[in-house]
């Protein structure tokens, strides 16, 4: 209706199941005499309404076989008034013959004048149209996925068994409904509905989006739906409303997120691999285990090492014994209360046996409290603050798994989850105990390593001497610079030895190797010096003499420089065996590498050595230096060695100063090599 009221004007286009069933309309007299014919008859019948009208039904309508079985039914009709059906082959007027389905029955008027009115369609239009009926309906019905049909105001006129299972509502409760009206889920009803909306506006389809949501029939539970919405209209292109087909993917979602969780998993796995263990360093280990735990497993995690584990000692607690813990790294993926409340790397804090990350470093086992509530926080935190402050943080789930390796608890890896909404699961934990194996282990050889470089260490500086500043008419100072941590302790030493005569030895040499092996060979060769420099021997003598020593140490090799100083020559005798020239600076003149034979070095045995002499006045200086000063991977020597002369520029400069500034400047932090350096100034005679 137009504007509701008036009926619509026009040719009226076919738009409905009646004109797909091309139904025809026939209306007789009590003689079977044909009164109206409708359009579709004259399509049907072949003929038009000039030749049909007054004529009898029988003669042009039906098939000649069945004229006297067809009048009799007629006649029942209009005395008995009940209507009959059937299907009867028609002669057309061109002569074909077609099956037509026939419906039959009487009319009355208005002045009580009986009429017979017959609706007829071509059989095998109506059969198939039964089928697509059959076979529509029947799909709809069985179908395993949600099937519903809106009318234009979103209101639902059909729901089928499907679908009203997965609301928790039977079909009818559903009609003439909105989807807002019956969904749980606000947020997903909207969703829908903006759809659905979009569809009937536009007429373009949603296919295959995703929707979350809860329903009556699970309230407690989010599912996942892949829904398609397409507009309906009829033939005419009228607008009937909206289909909407919903696909439960709660379980291929729940696989997809567990293949792609595993994907992950295996992913952090590897990439631990390749992160963890980079270097030996202690704490750089732990730091890299903590960084690969966060924020994918974690929101703050927390390397803890016991104390006597680091020092090198094995760890047993009792039932009732405290743990003394050692933290050694902490991260955070947020800016979070909960990293004021761990203990900073480097603090050592005594755990109570009734904390959980005691229980787990005495029983080996992992601690997972899915679920902290605030009786947890005591167990879990250092100290009533720090149980507060994890409170206030808003910590919800908490794990910690033992570091063992080689059957030694050394620790425990330690996770709190904050932000992250997720609890701690089976999965979590093992995939931390995964990483805790992994990282265990190069934690361990980190330990190891460390405690011997720090024996080698250790041992290497109590063989170094303590000179005094000044001796025999030089004024000297010394350095000793390790190797960086990745690195084991080498063999390099200096020595000032006072001769008789106020002359004095200065030494500089370079066991190849390193560790404690290493460590011992120089103390042994720093022995052997000091013997025979109170000889008073020739240092080519010297030289020969501790060639013969080193070549009985187990084949070791060393680099050495020896020179003695004599303050009443003023000269400098020096032998070189296979180590770098040492540098003359002097007062007025550029510094400069001295020219000497470089013999070969310590242990190769055969090979003659040489002494150069080397003429000293007041204010001139020697400087003596292991390649750790100056060798790199990345610049030619001559480079470095360039540079360590423009360093000399200042001969007034103070000797600690300037030891300083050459170890600041070329000394390398990544330098797998130690650095020995001494430097000797001739002073004025009192």
């Amino acid at each position: 209706m137009a504007g509701g009221d008036e009926p619509v004007r026009g040719p009226v286009r076919p738009s409905g199941l009646l004109d797909v069933l091309g139904v025809a309309s026939v209306v007789l007299d009590t003689e079977g005499r044909i009164v109206l014919w409708s359009p579709q008859a004259e399509e049907l019948f072949g003929y038009p309404a000039h030749e049909a009208l007054g004529e009898y039904a029988a003669r042009i309508m039906v098939h000649e076989q069945h004229l006297d079985l067809v009048v009799k039914l007629f006649a029942d009709v209009m005395e008995t008034g009940e209507g009959w059906a059937g299907a009867f082959p028609i002669r057309r007027k061109d002569g074909s013959t077609r099956l037509v389905e026939f419906r039959n029955m009487r009319l009355l008027d208005d002045q009580g004048d009986v009429y017979a009115l017959g609706l007829c369609a071509d059989q095998s239009t109506v059969r198939q149209v039964e089928r697509d009926v059959a076979l529509s309906t029947r799909t709809i019905a069985q179908a395993p996925v949600g099937l519903a049909v809106l009318d234009t105001e979103l209101r639902y006129v059909s729901v089928n068994p499907a679908l009203a299972e997965l609301n928790g509502l039977p079909a009818e409760a559903h009609l003439g409904h909105m989807p807002h009206e019956l969904m749980l889920d606000t947020e997903a009803a909207r969703t829908v509905e903006a759809a659905l909306r979009a569809v009937l506006r536009t007429g373009e389809p949603v296919v295959n989006r995703r929707v979350v949501g809860r329903t009556r029939a699970h309230p407690d539970v989010d599912h996942f739906w892949s829904v398609s919405l397409y507009r309906l209209e009829d033939t005419a292109g009228t607008v009937l409303g909206v289909a909407g087909m919903a696909v439960d993917i709660t379980e291929q979602h729940q696989a997809a997120v567990a293949a792609e969780t595993a994907r992950r998993r295996l992913a952090l796995i590897a990439d631990a691999s390749t992160r963890i263990g980079t270097t030996l360093e202690l704490d750089r280990t732990a730091s890299e285990l903590a960084d690969v735990a966060v924020p994918e497993l974690a929101d703050v995690a927390a390397v803890d090492l016991l104390d006597a584990v680091v020092e090198g000692r094995r760890s047993t607690l009792g039932p009732a014994q405290a743990a003394v813990i050692r933290a050694l790294a902490v991260r955070s993926a947020q800016d979070t209360g909960a990293l004021e409340a761990a203990d900073p790397p480097g603090h050592i804090a005594h755990y109570g046996p009734d904390r959980l990350v005691t229980e787990c470093v005495r029983t080996g086992d992992p601690v997972m409290v899915a679920h902290v509530r605030e009786k947890d926080l005591p167990r879990i935190a250092r100290s009533p603050e720090a149980a507060l402050q994890l409170g206030r943080a808003g910590l919800h789930s908490y794990l910690a798994v033992p570091l063992i390796a080689r059957g030694e608890v050394l620790g425990a890896l330690d996770l709190k989850r904050i932000h992250n909404p997720l609890p701690f699961s089976e999965d979590d934990l093992l995939l931390a105990r995964e990483l805790a194996a992994r990282a265990a282990i190069q934690i361990d050889n980190a330990r190891w390593y460390q405690n011997a470089r720090d024996t080698a260490l250790t041992l290497q500086r109590s063989m170094l001497p303590s000179h005094p500043p000044v001796t025999g008419g030089l004024e000297v100072a010394s350095r000793y610079q390790p190797a960086g941590a990745g690195a084991e302790v080498g063999g390099d030493w200096f020595d000032v030895i006072p001769l008789e005569g106020a002359k004095t030895a200065l030494v500089v040499g370079d066991v190849m190797g390193s560790g404690i092996e290493a460590a011992t060979t120089m103390g042994r060769l720093r022995t052997a010096t000091h013997t025979l420099a109170s000889l008073d021997l020739e240092p080519t003598r010297l030289l020969e003499h501790l060639d013969k020593i080193t070549d009985g140490l187990d084949h070791s090799i060393a680099t050495c420089v020896y020179a003695v100083h004599d303050p009443e020559l003023r000269q400098c005798r020096i032998a070189n065996a296979g180590h770098l020239p040492p540098v003359r600076v002097r007062p007025g003149r550029p510094p400069e590498l001295l020219e000497l034979p470089t013999g070969a070095p310590l242990g190769v045995g055969g090979v003659a050595f040489s002494t150069t002499t080397v003429d000293l006045v007041p204010g001139d200086q020697l400087v003596f230096y292991t390649d750790g000063l100056v060798e790199t991977r990345q610049h030619p020597l001559d480079e470095r060695l360039d540079a360590l002369l423009a360093l000399l520029d200042d001969p007034e400069r103070p000797l600690q100063e300037c030891c300083d500034l050459l170890l600041r400047t070329l000394h390398r932090p990544e330098n797998s090599d130690d650095v020995a350096l001494l430097i000797a100034r001739v002073l004025t005679p009192a």
